[in-house]
Formats: structure tokens, C-alpha cells, sequence
């Protein structure tokens, strides 16, 4: 019941390797479906993001004994020569693999130290593997402790609270002010892609209404159909700053866009009803006089990038707490393994005694004449009691005695010294 993982992510490979390797969902069940045709993995899940690759399996075989086939095959299902993947490639078996999988749901081996998303593709893997019937009892047990591990990274520790990009930091200042944003409007200046990133990040967070300004009205256009917006006049600002409760910022130009003059009129429009402008103009969009009047709250992007710092800082502090967890269900999912190979193994260390107990009888009683048909049936009936009693506590207590699971881990040595020269289960 071994374990294998042979993967390349954003440590190990360019974006350009990462890009031949990667698997849409038909490619996806097509590898699981050839790589246990072919008898290299019994039971696999493909887990495939834009900057992972990764298969995991439990092997027939050995699992150290298997890896190179799953490299070749990766190399053949993508027609990447060999040479060129095999650099990038790394393999990890067992509590290994286990414990990278870990890693990844909890966020501690993505490019965006505690990036959410993660835990939600690793889910989609695992329940797209599982309706295929490619995952098996090992990997079933794998991935619901993954999971588990990600979750309760993300509810016991800070790793993926604080926001570590200006676009989702300025948002996350919005929503300090404003609380939800489902009752609020926003209005962006410029269709870039910094702009493209906050209007995503508005949108994720539920913002009601959503304009979209800019020279060239085309862009404009372009970004509020991706998003569900509409299109404000290129400097109207007279009507454009009455309605919006944040507006951002990221246009080129020498000059600010919104003076303090232009500001103060619209606020006097609004009744002073507050207003979250976020400044991620170089040169700078928004004059720095404007963040003067009385309910505004101006962050330009120095602001915010001094935020991202702090944020990254605390959630680089969080690693330890996070590591204890996945430490924790390493522990865990080894006393699991642990646990079933031991059982598998009394129950192979029984057919053994019990051979040796037939050959035992009939080399010592052949000579006992004077034994009857029915005492030879009493030994032998005391020699099965004998046996059963040996095995009957140690199986018992594997099953009950967590501890003494955790503290059996090399189930293979056991099995070695038990049932050397025989046939392994």
C-alpha cells in the first residue's frame, strides 16, 4: 500500500514546460484510465493547475520501482522528449508524498504563499478522480486528509487572511470602511490590467454596481462587458463621482485626473458621503491635497504596497503554526497506513503458522503410534487455540490503540523478518 507522486510545478519548471504538461479534465480521466491499463498505478488522481502538474498513485509495485515508468509515460502522454521533462520532474514516495500533499492544500507550496484557490482545485481533483473511479481506499483517505489539512489551516491560522497584492489590499480597505460591498457601487478609472485585477477582486467581493471609465471608450467597453459594468463618459466627473462609493485608479498621465477642486465639488454633491479612492497611478492619479477633506480616504500605491509588506510578513509568520498541522495529519494518515498494512500482515503471519503448525504436527505425531485419531485432533485443536491466541491480542490492540499505531510505522521490516523467503501478501 505504497504511495508515489511524480509532478513539476513553478520551482521546477518555466511556464513554458508547465504549459505542455499540464491536463484538462478529458486528458485527465484519459491518463488515469492508460496508467492503469498499462499496470502502472492501481489506483491515480491527476491534480493540474496553472502552476502544478502532478500524479499521484498507489503502485502494484514498489513505489521507487514504478516512478520511472510514470516519468516516461508523462513524457509520452505530452510528447515532451524525455530530456527536456525529466529535469524538471520530482518524485516523492510514501509519507513524502503524503506530506507535499499536505503542503499544497494548506497553501505553504503555492507561488502566493496561503493562496485560497488551491484548497478548491485540489477538491475539484479529488471529487472529479473519485466519480471516474480511478481513486481507490489509500487515495480516498489521502485527499479527505488533505482537505481536512487545508481547511483547518485556513480557519486556525492567518496564512491566507491578509491580502498579499495592492489590487486585492485595496479592496480589502474598501471593505474596511464600507463593510460588505453588496450595497455598494464603485467606479474605475482605466481598462488595464491593473484595473482588470481590481474589478475582479470588486467582483469576487460582491460589489453591486460597477462603471467603468477610459480614454479609449472601446477598452472601457471591453472590461465592463467582462465584468457586468457599464460605461461612464471619459470625464464627466460631475456625474460620474455622485453615485460611486469607491473609485480607483490607473491611468496614464503627467497630471492627476481628479484635482482636489474636482473632488471637493463632487463630495459636496454627495451630501460628504464618504468615499474610498485608491490611487494606483505612476505618476500619481489623484492630487494628494484631495485626501484633506473631511470623509475622504485616499490610499495611493505606496500605501499599499507598504500593506502588501506587513501582510506578507504576517503570513510568513504563520508558517510554523501551519507546518504543526500538516505535521499533525501526517502522523495521522501514517498511523492509518500503518494500521491496515499490519492487519494485512496478521493475517499473513496466520496462513503462515498455520502451514507450520500442519508440517509441525505431522513430523512429530507420525511417530506417536499410540496417540488415537482423536487425541491427535485435541493437539492439533490446542495448537490452533495456541496460535489464535498469540495473534488475537497484538490485532486487537492495533486496532484500538492508536499510539501503538503511530509508533509501528516500518511495516515492511516486519513483514521481512516474519515472512522471509516466503511470498509477500
Amino acid at each position: 500500500m505504497e504511495i508515489v507522486l511524480v509532478g513539476l510545478n513553478h520551482r521546477t519548471a518555466p511556464v513554458e514546460v508547465r504549459e505542455r504538461v499540464s491536463f484538462n479534465a478529458e486528458q485527465a480521466q484519459r491518463a488515469a484510465e492508460e496508467l492503469r491499463a498499462r499496470g502502472i498505478l492501481e489506483e491515480t488522481l491527476v491534480l493540474s493547475t496553472c502552476n502544478r502538474s502532478e500524479v499521484y498513485g498507489v503502485p502494484p509495485e514498489a513505489s521507487h520501482e514504478c516512478a520511472p515508468g510514470l516519468s516516461s509515460f508523462l513524457s509520452e502522454f505530452h510528447a515532451v522528449r524525455p530530456d527536456v521533462l525529466s529535469v524538471s520532474l520530482y518524485h516523492h514516495y510514501d509519507q513524502h508524498a503524503v506530506r507535499h500533499l499536505f503542503r499544497v492544500s494548506a497553501g505553504l507550496d503555492s507561488m502566493l504563499l496561503g493562496e485560497a484557490e488551491i484548497l478548491g482545485q485540489v477538491r475539484e481533483a479529488y471529487r472529479f478522480a473519485h466519480e471516474q473511479g480511478a481513486t481507490g481506499p489509500v487515495l480516498n483517505r489521502l485527499f479527505q486528509g488533505a482537505l481536512e489539512v487545508g481547511k483547518r489551516v485556513r480557519s486556525e491560522t492567518e496564512l491566507g487572511t491578509r491580502p498579499v497584492s495592492v489590487a486585492s489590499a485595496g479592496v480589502k480597505l474598501a471593505e474596511r470602511i464600507f463593510g460588505k460591498l453588496s450595497e455598494r457601487s464603485a467606479l474605475v478609472l482605466g481598462a488595464g490590467t491593473i484595473s482588470e485585477q481590481v474589478v475582479s477582486h470588486l467582483r469576487d467581493r460582491g460589489i453591486a454596481h460597477l462603471a467603468v471609465m477610459n480614454r479609449s471608450r472601446d477598452r472601457a467597453e471591453d472590461l465592463a462587458r467582462q465584468f457586468g459594468g457599464k460605461v461612464a463618459p471619459w470625464g464627466e466627473w460631475e456625474t460620474a463621482l455622485v453615485a460611486p462609493d469607491v473609485v480607483v485608479s490607473s491611468v496614464a498621465s503627467e497630471e492627476p485626473v481628479l484635482r482636489r477642486d474636482i473632488l471637493e465639488r463632487a463630495m459636496n454633491a454627495r451630501g460628504n458621503r464618504a468615499l474610498f479612492l485608491m490611487d494606483l497611478g505612476v505618476p500619481r492619479n489623484i492630487e494628494p491635497a484631495a485626501a484633506d477633506l473631511y470623509n475622504v480616504y485616499a490610499y495611493n500605491l505606496d500605501d499599499l504596497t507598504d500593506i502588501v509588506q506587513q501582510n506578507r510578513n504576517a503570513r510568513e509568520s504563520e508558517i510554523p503554526r501551519a507546518e504543526l498541522i500538516v505535521d499533525e495529519h501526517v502522523g495521522k494518515f501514517l498511523s492509518w497506513q500503518a494500521s491496515v498494512e499490519l492487519v494485512g500482515l496478521v493475517d499473513a503471519l496466520r496462513a503462515r503458522l498455520k502451514e507450520e503448525r500442519a508440517d509441525f504436527i505431522r513430523a512429530r505425531l507420525d511417530g506417536m503410534n499410540h496417540l488415537s485419531a482423536g487425541d491427535r485432533q485435541r493437539v492439533e485443536l490446542l495448537m490452533d487455540e495456541l496460535l489464535e491466541k498469540l495473534l488475537l491480542e497484538p490485532a486487537q490492540r492495533m486496532r484500538g490503540e492508536k499510539e501503538l499505531r503511530r509508533k509501528i510505522r516500518n511495516v515492511e521490516a516486519l513483514r521481512d523478518l516474519f515472512l522471509s523467503n516466503r511470498e509477500k501478501p
